[in-house]
């Protein structure tokens, strides 16, 4: 892991654990995701569009099996499930935006059920620029619930009536691959939630999608 990424982590997740440290936890956690937004932004002015359907490690275990359009749908898919269904308990940004229908995209889940050549021609049909619009709502959304959410809300859990609303939105698909993530997520505090998804789940993709990057840049010459 990026050693300045893995320290802010370290960071967020000490200094979120008491109410005396929290405010700045919250601070250093949105430092955290300015910077991995930044190298988000930069894929967009250094890669051309097809590149972002690249595949170069399809047969390799880890998330640099993915393509990077993959990798950003799949970020902010989660984020904003998590952000919107279960902490909001409001609508997702992915429904009041119709960003279905603006991204192109063949699916509203989160694509884990995907794997190698699927994930590749999902890619394709992506408007990338659409999918940009919709990377930066989420982002600000989650952004803003952060800034508002008491310390005393960390230790909230997920109601089974949230579960009940999660599994009708059939956000997350049925496939093995990818139905766990409900008892996943469901099974976890607000602060939990907050310690994977907004933060580390977006570091591991973007470092995989540096390395994707990379292989690309390589193959170019």
């Amino acid at each position: 892991m990026n050693k300045e990424w893995s320290e802010l982590n370290k960071s967020v997740q000490l200094l979120m654990k008491r109410k005396e440290t929290y405010s700045e936890g919250i601070k250093t956690l949105l430092h955290l995701r300015e910077d991995l937004m930044d190298v988000i932004l930069s894929f967009k002015d250094e890669l051309k569009r097809e590149e972002f359907n690249a595949i170069p490690f399809i047969n390799a275990d880890g998330y640099h099996s993915k393509t990077i359009a993959y990798s950003l749908w799949h970020i902010f898919r989660i984020e904003d499930i998590v952000a919107n269904t279960l902490i909001r308990n409001d609508e997702q940004i992915f429904f009041t935006g119709n960003y279905k229908d603006r991204i192109s995209s063949p699916i509203i889940a989160t694509g884990n059920e995907l794997a190698k050549e699927q994930i590749a021609d999902f890619s394709e049909k992506l408007d990338i620029d659409e999918l940009y619009l919709y990377i930066s709502e989420v982002r600000d959304s989650t952004d803003d619930i952060l800034k508002d959410l008491p310390f005393e809300a960390l230790k909230d859990k997920i109601s089974d009536e949230q579960k009940k609303r999660l599994r009708k939105l059939n956000v997350v698909s049925d496939d093995e691959k990818a139905a766990w993530l409900v008892d996943y997520w469901c099974g976890k505090s607000v602060l939990g939630l907050i310690k994977m998804p907004f933060s580390r789940h977006w570091i591991m993709h973007i470092e995989a999608s540096l390395r994707i990057k990379e292989k690309i840049m390589k193959n170019r010459k």
